[in-house]
């Protein structure tokens, strides 16, 4: 009896390692399985197109897509940039960002606009005044101007009449108030540029103040006003 219970041991013991080494094998064959389902495709130089379980060396900056066991794409790798196309896609990089910071600076001025402003008379009343100061600066450099032509005027009929005998302090005051005319006449120039770019800048100022309030009308919800007739109870027109 003894020894029937120890061959039973050993049978039971057997037809277990059996069932492990079994289900050892089958884990070995699902992970070979796994390993073998890993399939790239890629191109060479030539345009020819590869398939490998792995992508070689000489092919690894190519680009690649990973394909799984029913060859369906399931990751891409794309081809390394060339220091060509390094350099364009840095160009570009600039561009974009220079583009966004000026449309950022278009955005931040339209803010700023609308507001500054609630009418186009009031942009009209801003440039009149922004002009006015101009004209002020303007008018008081050429009356200035005008006192010192006379002045030099006189200087050169007193140096006429001095003959060969000219005092040194007409000659010094003469190179003063030709200097002094002179940059009375630039402060002038300066002051009518100045008024030509304030007309342009505050006309530029309507026109974008008007598109930008008619977008904004446009993009704005009709809104339903109801009429005193149409309250409820209110008499009707006849």
């Amino acid at each position: 009896m003894q020894y029937r219970a120890s061959v039973v041991a050993v049978r039971e013991s057997v037809r277990t390692r059996h069932v492990l080494a079994l289900a050892a094998a089958a884990a070995l064959l699902t992970f070979a399985g796994h390993a073998r389902a890993a399939l790239y495709k890629w191109v060479d130089e030539h345009g020819e197109v590869h398939y490998s379980d792995k992508v070689p060396p000489e092919a690894v900056n190519k680009g690649n897509v990973q394909l799984n066991k029913q060859a369906v794409p399931i990751k891409k790798t794309d081809a390394a940039l060339t220091p060509e196309q390094l350099k364009a896609k840095a160009a570009e990089d600039e561009r974009q960002r220079a583009l966004a910071k000026h449309q950022e600076e278009i955005a931040r001025r339209d803010r700023a606009l609308l507001a500054s402003y609630t009418s186009e008379n009031e942009i009209d009343l801003a440039r009149t005044r922004a002009l006015q100061t101009i004209d002020n600066v303007m008018q008081s450099a050429q009356a200035y101007s005008a006192q010192l032509v006379k002045r030099r005027e006189s200087v050169t009929a007193k140096k006429a009449a001095a003959g060969d005998k000219v005092p040194a302090n007409l000659e010094r005051e003469l190179e003063m108030l030709n200097g002094e005319i002179e940059r009375q006449s630039d402060l002038i120039a300066q002051k009518k540029r100045e008024a030509a770019t304030v007309t342009a800048k505050y006309d530029a100022d309507r026109t974008r103040w008007r598109e930008l309030v008619a977008a904004k009308s446009a993009t704005a919800e009709p809104v339903l006003v109801t009429q005193p007739e149409d309250y409820p109870g209110a008499p009707k027109k006849k």
